[in-house]
């Protein structure tokens, strides 16, 4: 069954993966700026640095989170909430311990401060990555082809 799973073609991927980037920019930019009390030119490059970063990640990262709900014959955009959860999780892991050196180093700032800068950031965008998934894959849902099986016909 895996095999007849069709998943998002890169060029969707990029769409996914751009507009998530933006949206969060927008939102997380001037924020941190204000809490950091940091001047926005600065957290606006910061956050586009990071953002680089992260979309080349999250390209990857969907990729393969994508081929590894294939392999176990799940629908990619239909992953339910512990699935997008796990997915959630995995990503702001992974994008974690890739944005500490450059938050340290940016921010010339001890590894806890960074540290606990990023767990507030994590957090929010956990919740972000979630709800903006969920979104997503109900706006451009990929169609799937009609199983016999599935369609009602005998098997």
């Amino acid at each position: 069954m895996s095999d007849q799973i069709v998943t998002r073609s890169p060029l969707d991927r990029l769409r996914y993966t751009i507009a998530f980037e933006l949206i969060l920019i927008a939102i997380l930019a001037p924020l941190i700026s204000i809490f950091m009390e940091q001047e926005l030119f600065d957290m606006g490059l910061l956050a586009l640095v990071l953002s680089l970063k992260a979309m080349c990640l999250n390209f990857i990262y969907n990729y393969c989170y994508d081929r590894i709900d294939v392999r176990y014959g799940r629908v990619p955009t239909q992953r339910s909430l512990k699935g997008r959860i796990f997915h959630a999780m995995g990503l702001e892991l992974v994008l974690t311990s890739t944005s500490l050196p450059v938050i340290i180093w940016w921010l010339t700032t001890g590894f806890i401060e960074a540290l606990l800068m990023d767990l507030t950031l994590l957090t929010a965008v956990l919740f972000y990555t979630l709800i903006y998934t969920w979104i997503y894959d109900r706006i451009f849902p990929v169609q799937q082809p009609i199983l016999l099986s599935q369609a009602g016909a005998p098997r």
